[in-house]
């Protein structure tokens, strides 16, 4: 090992800032795309995350320092205080995760990153440069490019929720009637009234034929007499 790799690698001043900013900057790269998609977490969180989860892991090797140091009986475990951020993070996660009137769940790709993100921040405080470099990239990548794999494959399946809203309970009826029109199988329905009006939603777990066109039934559904509203979930 070089002097280079040991000024890097042993506990010191440079060593320090040297993993707090490989932290931020990691943590950075990640928000940046969670900023431009305008979630929750965003640049800021992620990298507030990444800084603190290193400073963590930088407290517990410095308090090894002082064990080894110290001619009284003094144990450290830098071990746990890593932990405790893993643990944490699922607190932080959790409010970044949403259940909507609707019953669709929104924010788990967020909260997955923010935890992710902790740990790279663990890493980068351990000194494991490569490892957190690595990582970073192959997230960007889950967040950016495999995302449009999952799009793509996703853009027909032929299991779909549909969320149907109407006034009036005949329209439930008729919404039927065309479902099994258009051969679709009804796996379950989930109805519920609002306290606001009269309203009724529906969600639908509709089994659609192959090579199916779902816009065109959605859209037939929507036309019927007293539906307000027809979402693909």
């Amino acid at each position: 090992m070089g002097k280079l790799a040991e000024l890097f690698y042993n506990f010191n001043e440079i060593s320090i800032v040297a993993r707090l900013v490989l932290a931020a900057f990691c943590g950075g790269l990640i928000g940046i795309e969670r900023e431009r998609k305008r979630r929750a977490a965003g640049f800021r969180t992620h990298i507030l995350t990444a800084m603190g989860a290193a400073m963590t892991t930088l407290v517990g090797q410095y308090l090894l320092t002082l064990e080894a140091s110290s001619a009284e009986n003094f144990v450290a475990d830098p071990l746990r205080l890593g932990a405790q951020v893993i643990s944490g993070m699922g607190f932080i996660g959790a409010g970044a995760i949403i259940v909507t009137r609707r019953k669709q769940v929104k924010g788990l790709t967020t909260a997955a990153g923010l935890w992710t993100t902790a740990i790279i921040g663990l890493a980068a405080g351990a000194g494991c440069y490569l490892e957190v470099i690595f990582s970073t990239v192959f997230i960007i990548l889950a967040e950016m490019l495999f995302s449009k794999a999952e799009y793509y494959l996703m853009s027909n399946p032929r299991i779909v929720n549909v969320y149907v809203d109407f006034v009036d309970k005949s329209a439930l009826y008729k919404i039927n009637d065309r479902i099994s029109e258009q051969k679709i199988e009804i796996l379950d329905a989930e109805i519920t009234k609002s306290s606001e009006d009269e309203g009724i939603s529906v969600i639908f777990t509709l089994k659609f034929p192959r090579k199916a066109k779902h816009g065109e039934i959605l859209n037939e559904i929507a036309h019927l007499e007293s539906v307000r509203m027809v979402e693909e979930l």
